[in-house]
């Protein structure tokens, strides 16, 4: 069974990557799809029989390599964890496939759209699947590259073949570290595979690394190394400016990267590394703090934006930065327990955003939407249903899951837990502002589409800024050429059911999971639902503490939920002058979150600009002028002016000719006098 569902998204890719042309779109769309939903169905008995009863186990594939003392199997660890990875990536990308037979219908290359797809599940599946760091580290790069290919898969497109390369090199970045942080673990514990490493921690609790002239403590050491992976693969604070370019993709890109695949790759290697970090708590305060950094900042940031995807990105990274809070202060069923139900709603914000650019002819810009409920009503409800469980209403998923991290992170009683649930509440309330801002500024109020040209909009202002028209989910090549998409006066569309299906479906998740699972994750069942998967010392008593807060605490998230949707409700329905005028009184701080807190900007002058400076110096001064002038270049140049003066020479007149053989007779001469007068 595990084979199948580890291999099936595998053998979609190479169908549809080496016969898609031959096979076309259709078959291709198809196979790719059926096999995703065989994974999807098998992934759910899987978490069944492992979660519920005693299904865990270890597979082995084959030996990968074996290098002196480093032996490293490819196998597959099948416990809870997994289990409940599995379900998340294949359910989701499933869906994401159906989806896309639909929203994608336009493309002409269909079949590699779908081909990457398979080939980005495949890889996520090779990560969670992972027995040891390296075969983790496998899937971590893998799935990097998949991204790369689906981010840009427009490649006509200059933006997206740059957002393509930024999510690539930031990545990089914190895939050193956590390379880094692999090799670390294998010096302390002479290994890399999971069963060789988590019964020994406790051995190494106080293991020392002597550098610099320093005692550095080693498991500290390691877990901030393997954390800024988990920082750049999760877009977290410092690491997060890919995130919002990698909107660039088409929108099932989109909420298969940031609804349940990719970014919470970081989430999930800190959840399957809980016994190392566990030994660590200098780094646990490092998760916490940063979490709470990220959930601050990009809900700031979400405020203001204006591009439908976009704040639905800033959203996840907000999001992610919550589930970190919880692996942080120790709850670590929490922060995975969020992952879990955030992968629904989050799916289902996406793809129902995807269905509102469907509708407006690919446009994406909110100021240019406007009472859509009239005419996409189930799309209405099913974005409806995600924000009410992205902003935590009471009983849908996001209730159960957020308000559990806010609380975990209050029963922690550390200053990082203090600041994390300060910076948590404050984001709850941000949070339900900018999902409520987005939903009343795409479905309800008045129609703002009607006089607008897609191609050519005027400068146009809702909040005292001028349109950016620059991220457009659409590939310029072909979409152009077909029947709609031209002009924002079009009527807009309900999409069609294969588009609206996979929301149906997700939206039974927004609603059901947290309901369903919140005692398996973090409730009365904690113990026998995990069976070890998530290890904890043993005074790490927070689950317990969470149920003994004070009653304001629990209630706290939900206040500031209904604060946000009354501020959005006053603003944008009311009286939707105060936008502008709010942005025209605070000019400087409307620009400075408009302007994602000017990282992209301060990265550009601290890192690009002098590295592009120091690559310019190489090339023209070390490459052209040293290296090939002294070099190819310059001694072809001499050769070059020896010929030409040799060619002055050949005059054709005998006399001339004559003349030197007499000046060679006589340098000949000259020289064997000289030569035996010494």
């Amino acid at each position: 069974m595990y084979h199948a569902i580890v291999f099936l998204p595998l053998v979609g890719f190479l169908i549809a990557g080496l016969f898609g042309r031959v096979l076309g779109p259709r078959p291709s769309e198809i196979i790719t799809t059926a096999l995703l939903f065989v994974a999807a169905v098998l992934s759910w008995v899987s978490f069944i029989q492992v979660g519920f009863g005693d299904g865990a186990t270890r597979i082995q594939i084959a030996q990968w390599m074996s290098v002196g003392d480093l032996q490293v199997d490819w196998a597959f660890r099948i416990d809870t964890l997994t289990a409940m990875m599995l379900v998340v990536v294949n359910t989701v990308s499933a869906l994401v496939h159906l989806y896309s037979i639909g929203y994608m219908h336009e493309d002409p290359h269909r079949s590699r759209f779908f081909a990457y797809l398979s080939l980005f599940t495949f890889t996520m599946l090779m990560l969670v699947t992972a027995d040891n760091l390296v075969q983790m580290f496998f899937g971590w790069e893998g799935v990097g590259l998949a991204s790369y290919l689906l981010i840009g898969f427009w490649y006509q497109k200059d933006s997206a073949n740059a957002a393509a390369m930024k999510a690539f090199i930031v990545n990089r970045v914190g895939d050193f570290g956590f390379l880094l942080g692999i090799f670390t673990v294998f010096v302390l514990f002479n290994g890399v595979t999971f069963d060789a490493i988590f019964p020994r921690v406790a051995e190494f609790a106080d293991a020392k690394f002597h550098f610099l002239g320093i005692e550095w403590h080693a498991l500290t050491i390691a877990c901030l190394l393997l954390f800024m992976g988990a920082m750049g693969k999760s877009a977290q604070f410092l690491l997060h400016t890919w995130l919002p370019d990698a909107m660039e993709g088409p929108t099932p890109v989109s909420a298969l990267i940031h609804a349940a695949t990719m970014v919470t790759a970081g989430v999930f290697m800190v959840a399957r590394l809980s016994p190392i970090f566990e030994y660590a708590p200098a780094a646990l305060t490092v998760v916490t703090v940063i979490g709470g950094i990220t959930a601050f900042f990009a809900a700031t940031v979400g405020l203001v934006q204006n591009d439908i995807k976009r704040v639905i990105a800033y959203s996840t990274c907000s999001q992610l930065g919550y589930m970190f809070v919880g692996l942080g202060v120790g709850a670590y069923g929490a922060g995975v327990f969020h992952l879990f139900t955030h992968a629904f709603f989050k799916a289902l914000l996406f793809l129902g955003a995807g269905s509102v650019i469907h509708a407006m002819h690919h446009e994406q810009d909110i100021r240019h939407m406007g009472a859509l409920r009239r005419y996409i009503p189930f799309t209405t409800a099913m974005m409806a249903v995600g924000t009410l469980a992205l902003t935590g209403f009471p009983f849908s998923a996001g209730y159960y899951s957020k308000d559990a991290i806010i609380e975990a992170a209050y029963a922690a009683h550390s200053s990082a837990g203090s600041f994390a649930f300060l910076a948590t509440v404050v984001a709850a309330f941000m949070t339900s502002f900018y999902s409520w801002r987005l939903f009343f500024l795409t479905f309800e109020g008045s129609a703002r589409w009607g006089h607008h040209d897609h191609h050519a909009h005027a400068p146009h202002s809702h909040e005292g800024v001028e349109h950016d028209d620059h991220n457009r989910d659409v590939e310029p090549a072909s979409h152009a050429q077909h029947e709609h998409g031209h002009h924002g006066a079009h009527t807009p569309h309900e999409s069609p059911l294969v588009m609206l299906i996979p929301l149906l479906v997700l939206a039974i998740g927004a609603v059901l999971a947290g309901i369903i699972f919140h005692g398996a994750f973090i409730g009365e069942g904690y113990q026998e639902f995990w069976k070890g998967a998530l290890f904890t010392r043993p005074e790490n008593h927070i689950l317990e503490e969470m149920h003994h807060l004070p009653g304001w605490v629990p209630l706290l998230p939900t206040i500031m939920m209904v604060l946000g949707f009354g501020l959005a409700w006053y603003m944008y329905i009311i009286d939707n002058k105060q936008p502008a005028k709010l942005a025209a009184d605070h000019p400087i701080l409307y620009r400075f979150l408009l302007n994602k807190w000017y990282f992209d900007e301060l990265y550009d002058a601290i890192f690009v600009r002098p590295a592009m400076a120091i690559g310019r110096f190489f090339w023209r001064t070390g490459d052209q002028r040293i290296i090939d002038g002294l070099g190819p270049d310059g001694i072809s140049a001499r050769v070059l002016d020896v010929t030409r003066g040799v060619v002055r020479v050949q005059t054709g007149y005998v006399y001339h000719y004559a003349f030197a053989m007499l000046i060679g007779v006589a340098a000949l001469v000259t020289f064997y006098l000289f030569r035996g007068a010494h």
